[in-house]
């Protein structure tokens, strides 16, 4: 039977992406091979739970929620992931994927919303991005890039440009790291530039402050 190590299965609302605001149940997969510096979720490094699938079907069923999200640390970094995934999708579930833009993300299931989170140089992980990812997404995805300074805006406003990311269907979300650089100046560069993306803030984090749960 298949087993997934799991660091923990919740109901709560979605703090991220288009989806903010909705009910949602989370899937959080153990285990991510980056180290980003600003990393929020570094307790699901380690740890966990192993569950078969049955019981993760089961458990997300009892909350009696349309919407599911499988995060992490990276989940794609269980191969069974993808099997999970699958599995949601043919129960009804909308479903969508948070992942590092690390991993390939080609073989995850065609219904499933993939938000792929590009490393921008101040995570210390910007070689580890997977460049033929961004190659694969369509208008039901989302490329979502966290800045921690104006050089990492710099840098992503520059890629937005070469790898012509912008106009082609995906939704570009922006976000700003907590501590590090504040959604209003992130904001004002956004506008000053024109930039056609989406501004991130974390619901999740303005409703019940650093809990770790959304």
């Amino acid at each position: 039977m298949t087993h997934l190590r799991v660091s923990e299965i919740f109901h709560s609302l979605q703090g991220e992406s288009t989806r903010v605001g909705l009910p949602t149940v989370f899937v959080r997969l153990t285990g991510c091979p980056l180290r980003c510096t600003w990393c929020d979720s570094a307790f699901a490094f380690t740890g966990g739970e192993m569950l078969n699938i049955d019981e993760i079907l089961r458990q997300v069923a009892y909350f009696d929620c349309p919407v599911v999200c499988v995060t992490g640390g990276e989940p794609l970094a269980q191969k069974e992931c993808l099997t999970l995934l699958t599995l949601l999708c043919n129960a009804g579930y909308s479903v969508s994927l948070e992942t590092s833009g690390a991993l390939d993300v080609s073989a995850v299931d065609a219904r499933v919303s993939r938000i792929v989170d590009i490393k921008a140089p101040d995570s210390g992980e910007v070689d580890k991005n997977r460049w033929e990812n961004l190659d694969t997404l369509t208008a039901q995805d989302e490329l979502k890039i966290v800045l921690a300074s104006e050089s990492d805006y710099e840098w992503a406003k520059a890629l937005l440009m070469e790898r012509h990311l912008i106009g082609h269907g995906t939704k570009v979300l922006f976000a700003a790291v907590e501590g590090f650089l504040a959604s209003t100046r992130l904001a004002d560069w956004i506008v000053r530039d024109r930039l056609p993306v989406r501004l991130q803030i974390q619901l999740h984090k303005v409703l019940w402050g650093n809990m770790r749960r959304r």
